[in-house]
């Protein structure tokens, strides 16, 4: 497998460029990236960057607590859609999951995946096992295409135990159904735990120290 053809390159960070969103853009062109990743306010500008490629515009929703109304959310979503985006990966509504609201929850999921093929970040740090998989089947009913095991953000999770989440996502989804694993992957050796735990695809802002093998820098996260 090529790995790059199956990260989405990411930089969601609060204090990124435009010169930092382009240079993002051409890392992907370079090395043949799977998405780029970035927050909703560069859809246009990395549209514009990648056109021409089979890059993905991937842009994260209510990002990264998940804690807005279903009318906000899917507003991001439609502004996306109309700026660029090919994907969403929006952060589930933690509070009324908890809450038990998963009625609520099966409502709000599915308004955003009828915009645009929808990656849930399940944000699985905050959850129990059981948990974990009710959230992934919520996601699998919602028409939602993919689970995302987290923003990368808090609460950390290491990566044995993101590992093991995936496997309990796999066992809500069953085998067929995409995983996206984010957070804290900065190398290889990383990669391959994920992809045999179960991921199809992966989240980072290492994207370039994978593929190159280059030392990985610490303060990526996401």
């Amino acid at each position: 497998m090529e790995v790059a053809k199956i990260i989405d390159h990411t930089n969601l960070r609060a204090n990124a460029t435009v010169d930092d969103i382009k240079k993002t853009c051409q890392e992907a062109k370079t090395y043949g990236f799977r998405g780029v990743c970035i927050n909703p306010k560069w859809a246009k500008l990395v549209k514009e960057e990648l056109k021409d490629t089979r890059i993905k515009v991937v842009v994260v929703i209510d990002w990264p607590c998940g804690a807005s109304s279903t009318e906000s959310r899917v507003c991001q979503a439609e502004v996306a859609k109309k700026e660029g985006a090919d994907e969403i990966d929006p952060v589930l509504n933690i509070g009324d999951f908890r809450s038990g609201e998963y009625k609520k929850v099966l409502e709000d999921l599915k308004a955003l995946a009828a915009v645009l093929p929808t990656k849930l970040i399940i944000e699985t740090g905050y959850l129990t096992d059981e948990e974990i998989k009710k959230a992934a089947s919520l996601v699998k009913e919602a028409g939602c295409y993919c689970a995302k095991t987290s923003t990368g953000m808090e609460p950390k999770v290491d990566l044995e135990t993101k590992c093991r989440h995936i496997g309990l996502i796999s066992q809500a989804v069953g085998s067929n159904f995409p995983i996206k694993a984010a957070g804290g992957i900065r190398t290889s050796a990383d990669v391959l735990k994920v992809l045999e735990a179960g991921a199809g695809i992966i989240g980072t802002s290492s994207g370039v120290e994978i593929v190159t093998g280059k030392e990985p820098k610490k303060e990526n996260e996401y």
